[in-house]
């Protein structure tokens, strides 16, 4: 019997990023993001979602692409880490997939010690880089974070 993993497929600048399932709540278009003045760099500012504030990670600083204005067709995605629920922006967002775990490669066989990727999942038209979202932000940005939110 084989086993899947059901990933969740973005796009940043063309390039596949997936998402485990299980970390997903949910998928929502753009809205307004309020910025905080005093946020770490990695957060583009903070969304209401249903009550609670919830940070905006800047995933593109992350990996190191280019800034881009937010625009209308972007997707919110609003995810949970172990810590705390987080959103960031995707240029799109391809669906659910469920990739066989033998299509899947672990970070640590591709470059040791690679940051923010927990593995790629190969797909029949290319390959996906699976997001890592709890290793995603360093402690101390995770301590300004919950300095914020408390505010």
């Amino acid at each position: 019997m084989d086993l899947f993993v059901q990933l969740v497929v973005f796009s940043l600048d063309g390039q596949r990023y997936a998402l485990r399932l299980s970390a997903v709540e949910r998928i929502v278009s753009a809205v307004e993001i309020t910025p905080l003045p005093v946020a770490p760099e990695i957060v583009l500012g903070m969304i209401n979602v249903e009550g609670r504030i919830v940070p905006v990670i800047n995933i593109r600083k992350r990996f190191r692409l280019p800034e881009m204005e937010m625009r209308l067709s972007d997707h919110l995605i609003i995810a949970r880490t172990v810590r705390r629920r987080v959103a960031f922006l995707a240029d799109s967002v391809s669906g659910l997939i469920e990739v066989p775990l033998a299509e899947v490669i672990g970070a640590s066989k591709i470059l040791p010690r690679i940051a923010y990727v927990e593995g790629v999942a190969k797909l029949k038209d290319g390959m996906a880089l699976i997001h890592d979202l709890d290793g995603f932000l360093s402690l101390e940005e995770e301590k300004k974070i919950d300095e914020m939110v408390s505010r």
